[in-house]
């Protein structure tokens, strides 16, 4: 442990269950010397163990609906309340579709469940930071990250409308994230990473093969929870301070890459057997 994060607090959204990528970083914060605040949607807090995480690092839970603006107001007062000043780090890690959850084609959507999905998976980050800003609640230098895919940028057939969700998600954090800058000095960026079996993802037609194919694909192979909750923390950390307005792929190489040699050697095989 380095004490990256000795003196700093935040907030950290979407922490269900122990294979989330939001409760790995919640861990590596507190190793870090980081206070937090854990917040999530009363719903998702019945369906984990967020109790579990908030003992283990000594931390508050404030349940909060981060589609509600009156939620995240007072998300935001009683965490510089309890964390005794202002917030130098927030986690969004939040996505839902209800199209990929019932089965429903992008081709045949239930619009009003995209719009569902939409308000929170992307219109909720936009909320959070327009309360935050409002609030004046993020200290100079802090760092705002939101998770997001690829599938915002090349097509993932299956990951339905999560994909346009994660493009708008993006586009908000750039949008946003000049404002923050230039007014506050706050860091706004999303991680791409790579497909990480959580149980958010896991509802994903054909999840697992996917992560076997980018397995194979990324030169250092998939990047695991805990290794985006290490990249994390170090774009919480004060070691990346002109770092803003950037999608960062963290995905072993995948984004970069046209046909690898296991990925051709199994189509090949696959093929000599028809």
């Amino acid at each position: 442990m380095y004490n990256l994060l000795k003196g700093k607090r935040g907030i950290i959204f979407g922490a269900l269950d122990e294979n989330s990528i939001a409760w790995k970083t919640a861990e590596r914060v507190h190793e870090e010397g980081g206070t937090f605040v854990l917040t999530n949607a009363p719903v998702a807090m019945r369906m984990g163990q967020i109790n579990e995480l908030a003992e283990k690092t000594g931390s508050q839970i404030i349940p909060a609906d981060a589609t509600s603006e009156e939620d995240l107001k007072n998300l935001v007062e009683q965490s510089m309340e309890i964390l005794g000043g202002k917030i130098d780090f927030v986690l969004h890690s939040i996505g839902m579709s209800i199209n990929v959850r019932k089965g429903k084609h992008y081709t045949d959507q239930n619009y009003a469940w995209t719009q569902k999905g939409t308000d929170v998976s992307a219109m909720s980050f936009h909320k959070v930071m327009q309360t935050l800003y409002k609030a004046d609640a993020m200290n100079e230098w802090g760092s705002i990250v939101a998770l997001t895919y690829m599938a915002a940028q090349r097509v993932f057939p299956d990951y339905n409308d999560m994909a346009d969700n994660k493009a708008y998600l993006e586009s908000v954090a750039r949008s946003f994230g000049y404002f923050f800058g230039r007014d506050k000095n706050v860091r706004v960026n999303t991680i791409s990473q790579s497909p990480t079996p959580t149980t958010a993802g896991s509802g994903v037609k054909g999840f697992d093969g996917f992560i076997a194919y980018a397995d194979k694909m990324s030169p250092l192979g998939n990047a695991t929870a805990l290794d985006c909750a290490n990249y994390t923390v170090s774009l919480f950390s004060d070691l990346t301070k002109r770092v803003t307005l950037q999608n960062l792929f963290h995905d072993g190489g995948f984004s970069n890459m046209g046909v690898s040699d296991a990925v051709m050697s199994a189509f090949v095989e696959a093929e000599d057997k028809k």
